[in-house]
């Protein structure tokens, strides 16, 4: 097929999204496909290791998110394109303006487009914004989607809520993890010298952003430290409360953005992984930190609910129970076995979350939209 690809991140941007889609573009073209990429350009440093799109528009850094871009909206350079050369299929795979307008003109033109609902944007204005602004959002999201034929999401959990809001058409397309990149093989010593770990290592990887509830990563570093009082934290990205945080808690290391074989050292070179974050459609560092070897904590939502079995191959807690999240951050601070146990769990687990086959799947629905086929599973349910 011809596949017109939008998305509004991209590498070397650094987040689960761009991460996504580079892999699938990837996955496709190699499968045969010819993937069309529409996208923000991103300045001549970044364009310049990054094949460029074949329709790049001018991209708008987000407010508090420099390093990412809105796309500003384009309807008849995509328009002139489509008409000139058609695509079999229009997939967007984020949400901003331009996504926006690439569903409305692939509708427009009768080319069968699909979606990915990726991310809480708005869970995200709860923190930011008043609160019609969140059921303004909200809104916009189930338009948006509800103008496609299909919209992809990460878990069933996110399916059956989307469903009861008024989402239709709406299919679990998962996600995966390199288990080769990431490994409790690259484990530092070096590493771990460097930040003077006599104790467990307890890791974040991910935004230092307020709609990743930052202040619990703290509070079960506390409770770590009172069971293993030459425990370190460590804290992997950037992000608006980077500044912050380092002046508020001094003893804390900040890695800063990692990616490659770095991130994956600074992943296996920690004992335990903090993720309380209650924002994620699906959070791809849970399955990253699994594949590492490390002893999960994490609400039971998203790819945690997925993918974690209570005290099996991690550890999981009730979505916003604060105290037991640092109860089970405790038990880990003082429990080396417990620990060990858990991070060779995790890593079995991760290795059977194989790329190859999810996009193998997500690929074969993409098909049968462009055939505009019914899909079976539906059909049996009618």
């Amino acid at each position: 097929m011809r596949i017109a690809y939008v998305s509004e991140t991209w590498p070397p941007e650094v987040n689960g999204v761009a991460m996504t889609a580079s892999r699938t573009v990837a996955f496709l073209r190699g499968r045969g496909h010819q993937v069309d990429l529409v996208r923000p350009r991103q300045g001549k440093h970044a364009e310049a290791s990054q094949e460029p799109p074949a329709i790049g528009v001018l991209g708008v850094p987000i407010p508090m998110y420099q390093d990412a871009r809105f796309g500003v909206p384009a309807p008849w350079r995509l328009m002139r394109a489509w008409r000139a050369l058609r695509p079999d299929l229009v997939h967007v795979a984020t949400e901003g303006l331009l996504g926006y307008v690439a569903v409305k003109t692939a509708v427009s033109l009768g080319i069968p487009v699909t979606s990915d609902f990726r991310t809480r944007f708005d869970v995200y204005t709860r923190y930011y914004a008043p609160a019609l602004l969140t059921r303004v959002v909200k809104a916009y999201l189930r338009d948006f989607h509800n103008r496609c034929e299909l919209t992809f999401v990460p878990t069933e959990e996110m399916q059956q809520q989307l469903v009861r809001e008024g989402f239709r058409h709406v299919e679990v397309s998962s996600r995966g993890v390199d288990c080769e990149a990431l490994s409790p093989a690259h484990r530092s010593a070096a590493l771990r010298e460097k930040w003077d770990a006599a104790g467990p290592v307890a890791l974040y990887v991910g935004r230092l952003a307020r709609e990743k509830n930052l202040a619990l990563v703290f509070k079960a570093f506390d409770a770590i430290k009172d069971k293993a009082p030459r425990a370190r934290l460590v804290l992997v990205g950037d992000g608006p409360l980077g500044a912050e945080l380092k002046t508020r808690h001094a003893d804390a290391i900040f890695a800063g953005t990692r990616r490659g074989d770095d991130l994956a050292r600074h992943f296996a070179s920690a004992d335990i992984f903090l993720f309380p974050s209650l924002s994620e459609t699906f959070g791809n560092v849970t399955l990253e930190a699994l594949a590492s070897g490390l002893a999960v904590i994490a609400y039971r939502s998203a790819a945690a609910a997925m993918h974690i079995r209570n005290g099996v191959n991690g550890l999981v807690v009730a979505p916003g129970d604060e105290v037991a999240f640092c109860e089970a951050a405790a038990r880990l601070g003082e429990n080396q076995l417990l620990r060990r146990r858990l991070g060779v769990a995790a890593r079995q687990t991760a290795a059977r979350l194989d790329w190859s086959q999810i996009l193998a799947q997500f690929e074969n629905a993409l098909c049968r939209v462009a055939r505009r086929e019914p899909d079976p599973k539906r059909a049996l349910v009618a």
